[in-house]
């Protein structure tokens, strides 16, 4: 209204009125967008676009303002007074501020918000993938496609290696062909998860030829995509087209490439298991010769390679000369040489071993538990087996049902079978369930205590309840024990009716309850009816 008054524009009252209804009306809208606005982050690096709530107020209010005073002072002296040439000017203002306040939005946050949902639905691709959901993961790569924005190599890369882990490669092999249709084209970390899938589905030869396509297609094998192959022929015992495919792969590049520590590490591991350990220990000198890197798994493979030749003097020299190279040994090292030192029957070195290992840093695991303890049971030292167990529970680390069972199993071999169910019962108040193993043992240790009297036996039956009420289902070497237990009370009838019942279930049946039978029928000279028995076991496969 100011301007009008500066201009000495002479208007009616109303005409007045209806300007400052118009202007208030302006000033409502800029009120409105300033508000709409004020929360959003602009992402357009044009200098005219507002980016703050006083912004936007400043800017409207100064287009209104300015178009207004270009119509006053180029006004047509014939339209002084003329209501209709005053709103058309308003008209114009307003339409084409309302153009502008358009642009900013179309421009503005909408292409900002299109680049956060972009990179959040990116995002959730990715953690679908890594958590094992697949198909939503698909869904939303659609959803993102049909609104044009297609994820880039990275995100597809997740799902094809997602795939390939569930072994759906038929649909794997779909997406890689829609990527070279419609962009991001695979690269080749896209082709090394295809190629993993079918060496873990045992599809070798697919592998092999999606390899040989790779430079078709433009992508060049890196070594991560020779390891993979190499791996996956030595592990299907192809060792000798694993050292010729490397060969050819090294022989391509002109010699300038030379095998990894992880390509000689694996070559070195199935050289051990197939028991040529000086073509191995060739490939370690080598590695030294051509100054390769070695690292805490290359050892581990050369120790687990010797334990697995018996030859644990190679091992611990070994061991030590990864002490005085640096090197640090981790839990692998120690319990290879722990498992390796229980199964020579050295416990006293094995228990001495792992008192080494705790002084050194390297706290024990499950299996440097398992292994010790087991060695133990096998070799009738129980009580030092208990030992271990009870230091596991002092150390706040409740054990794994198998070494609880080793242990059952320990003292029901012995006869023990108070401290067999004490064990048990201890399993029980620290939270670990018992499983069909943990069965098993209790009812080894019934049939073959005291000389296997009535009482046990009924106590092993009254656990093959237990068993039943508890829904867990038996197995043949539950049934197997039970007719032992049976026969060796001359219980005859029973011991049959065991039998039948694992046939009637269907259960994988070996010799052992044939032959438990069939001797003790020859034993009570009763030959016609271990004819019978011999019979069934020749006929079984029929």
């Amino acid at each position: 209204m100011a301007l009008f008054i500066a201009c000495g524009e002479s208007s009616s009252p109303v005409h007045i009125q209806i300007l400052r209804f118009l202007y208030q009306t302006f000033d409502s809208i800029k009120l409105k967008v300033a508000r709409i606005f004020a929360n959003s982050r602009t992402c357009s690096d044009d200098d005219n676009l507002p980016c703050t709530l006083n912004d936007i107020m400043s800017y409207v209010g100064d287009q209104c303002r300015s178009k207004t005073q270009d119509w006053f002072s180029n006004k047509d002296s014939n339209n002084e007074g003329n209501p209709q040439a005053v709103f058309n000017a308003l008209d114009l203002i307003l339409k084409e501020n309302l153009d502008r306040l358009k642009t900013m939005r179309d421009t503005g946050p909408v292409r900002c918000t299109l680049e956060t949902d972009y990179r959040r639905h990116v995002a959730v691709v990715r953690d679908l993938c890594l958590g094992g959901k697949i198909g939503t993961a698909l869904w939303l790569r659609r959803k993102m496609i049909k609104k044009g924005t297609v994820p880039d190599v990275l995100t597809h890369n997740y799902l094809v290696n997602g795939l390939c882990k569930i072994g759906d490669l038929e649909k794997a092999d779909h997406v890689i062909r829609e990527m070279s249709e419609m962009r991001p084209s695979p690269n080749c970390a896209t082709y090394n998860a295809f190629i993993t899938g079918y060496c873990r589905v045992n599809e070798l030869d697919k592998a092999l030829h999606l390899f040989s396509t790779m430079a078709s297609n433009g992508i060049r094998p890196n070594r991560v995509t020779h390891n993979i192959l190499v791996h996956a022929l030595c592990k299907k015992g192809l060792l000798g087209d694993a050292v010729k495919f490397l060969g050819e792969v090294l022989a391509d590049d002109d010699g300038k490439a030379t095998s990894d520590v992880i390509t000689s590490t694996i070559l070195m591991d199935s050289y051990f298991k197939n028991g040529d350990k000086f073509q191995a220990l060739a490939l370690w000198n080598d590695m030294f010769q051509k100054n390769i890197q070695t690292d805490i798994v290359a050892y581990n493979v050369l120790i687990n390679g010797f334990c697995l030749n018996g030859d644990i003097s190679s091992a611990f020299a070994y061991f030590c000369q990864m002490l005085k190279r640096g090197s640090h040994p981790d839990v692998i090292t120690y319990n290879t040489l722990l498992n390796c030192l229980c199964k020579q029957g050295k416990l006293d070195e094995a228990s001495h071993f792992y008192g080494v290992m705790s002084k050194t840093g390297v706290a024990p695991d499950q299996i440097s538990y398992k292994t010790i303890i087991q060695g133990l049971c096998i070799h009738g030292d129980i009580v030092k087996a208990r030992e271990f167990l009870l230091s596991m529970l002092e150390k706040s680390v409740v054990p794994e049902p198998h070494i609880w069972n080793v242990l059952i199993d320990g003292y029901g071999r012995c006869g023990d079978l108070s401290n067999a169910f004490s064990i048990r019962d201890l399993m029980l108040s620290f939270g670990v369930s018992s499983n069909v193993f943990t069965f098993n043992a209790l009812i080894l240790a019934e049939t073959r205590g005291a000389s296997c009297n009535l009482g046990h036996i009924h106590l092993a039956l009254q656990l093959y309840d237990e068993m039943l009420r508890r829904g867990i289902t038996p197995d043949i070497i539950t049934y197997t024990e039970l007719i032992k237990g049976h026969c060796a009370r001359g219980n005859m009838k029973e011991a049959e009716e065991v039998f039948a019942k694992i046939q009637t279930l269907g259960l994988a049946i070996d010799q052992i309850p044939f032959r438990i039978l069939k001797k003790r029928y020859r034993r009570m000279k009763e030959s016609d009816k271990a004819r019978d028995i011999h019979e069934k076991w020749l006929s079984r496969n029929k």
